[in-house]
């Protein structure tokens, strides 16, 4: 006996038209028309429950590929003994509509990010053997650690502690990877601090992807580092010098460079609206595939703190104290470190500030994210895994698994 389900009358993002999705055993079996689907009707659809969802939005779950911790657990401070409060986190994302994640690592001590890492590539050998990102709902799938240190530029580093930072050498680089490449999905440097040559091409030969960030990068050294193989930006606009007339920097170098995705965060503190329209409207057309093409090579990060999911307040964070207000975390000084709001806020945000359509802020958390990293779109034999996007009656955009 079969489990089948199809989902009829869906808008893709991407896509122009209605879509129907046929599921067979939690598997997409096929995407076709809706006219196509009509025409070939003459035999009956062979399914349990058949859905309309009358015209809205559908769309593989939301991606993070910047997230520092949740429910008062940093990831840098995760060991092997507490895998199941990683597991929590992991449903908590699951329910704000994450279905994949990369646990960043602030810069740490090395016992610190190995320590970690350990317990990152134990987690992932778990989830794969238990089916996460496959015929298993309800838990966010661990994508990787996302090391957001320590090859930082000091001047640039923002709320990342000092002592920790490191030379951008090989022989460190290697030190600090350790016997986690498989663990690691994406390595935020600063490539103007780089003393080798080799350091991004040999992150790239481990199939780890390059982000620059917390950076004084000009324009050319940019453009080496994405000759070298970078191909992302972390946080666009925060934490490296503004776009400038004479001098377009590391992010000028980005948005016109069509091998490069950027990283932005829409929580109204760390990039305001205006500079947000401007991003928005700057990255149009920079890409060749037809979604990043529509985006500009953008997508959208929580740089969620571990408040995540906690009320507003003063939390510890590394040897520090953080306090949240309204969502938004900042250090004793004022410095800003971070937010406590779930990725699809953000996607929520820009449609309330009318920056982009439903379409493309969907896109920015859901398509955009995958391809940043190479993960595969929505396409027959995807996991059917499933987004339902709504408008409420005032206009904010909401989501839900179907």
């Amino acid at each position: 006996m079969f489990d089948s389900t199809v989902i009829t009358n869906a808008r893709l993002p991407g896509r122009s038209g209605l879509y129907q999705i046929s599921i067979k055993d939690g598997v997409v079996d096929a995407i076709v028309s809706v006219e196509d689907a009509q025409i070939a009707s003459s035999s009956k659809i062979e399914a349990n429950a058949v859905r309309d969802v009358g015209g809205g939005w559908v769309s593989l779950g939301a991606v993070d590929l910047q997230i520092n911790g949740a429910l008062g657990l940093a990831f840098p401070d995760l060991r092997l003994g507490q895998l199941d409060r990683l597991q929590t986190i992991c449903e908590l994302l699951w329910k704000q509509g994450v279905s994949g994640f990369c646990p960043t690592l602030v810069t740490t001590s090395l016992e610190n990010f190995h320590g970690s890492l350990a317990a990152i590539q134990s987690f992932q050998k778990k989830q794969a053997a238990s089916g996460v990102f496959g015929g298993v709902p309800g838990s966010a799938k661990v994508l990787g650690a996302h090391l957001e240190g320590p090859f930082l530029n000091e001047a640039k580093r923002g709320a990342h502690p000092a002592e920790y930072l490191q030379p951008l050498t090989l022989k460190a680089m290697k030190q600090v990877v350790g016997d986690f490449a498989d663990a690691i999905s994406i390595m935020t440097l600063a490539p103007e601090q780089a003393a080798d040559d080799d350091v991004i091409s040999w992150l790239t030969s481990q199939g780890i992807t390059v982000s620059l960030g917390h950076s004084l990068a000009n324009a050319a050294q940019a453009e080496r580092a994405f000759d070298q193989g970078a191909t992302m930006v972390t946080h666009a606009f925060n934490a490296m010098p503004g776009l400038h007339h004479r001098e377009p920097g590391l992010l000028g170098a980005a948005l016109t460079d069509s091998r490069v995705f950027c990283g932005f965060i829409a929580d109204g503190q760390h990039i305001c609206k205006t500079m947000l329209d401007l991003l928005l409207r700057v990255a149009k057309g920079t890409q060749t595939n037809a979604i990043a093409q529509a985006m500009g090579g953008l997508f959208l990060v929580s740089d969620a703190l571990s408040p995540l999911g906690l009320p507003d307040g003063q939390y510890p964070w590394d040897s520090r104290t953080i306090e949240v207000v309204k969502g938004t975390a900042r250090l004793a000084d004022g410095t800003l470190s971070g937010t406590t709001l779930p990725l699809v806020q953000g996607a929520v945000n820009l449609v309330e500030w009318e920056l982009c359509s439903v379409e493309d802020a969907i896109a920015l958390v859901t398509q955009c994210p995958r391809q940043a990293i190479g993960l595969p779109l929505l396409a027959p034999g995807s996991p059917a895994h499933l987004l339902r996007w709504r408008q409420n009656a005032d206009g904010q955009l909401t989501c839900e698994w179907l």
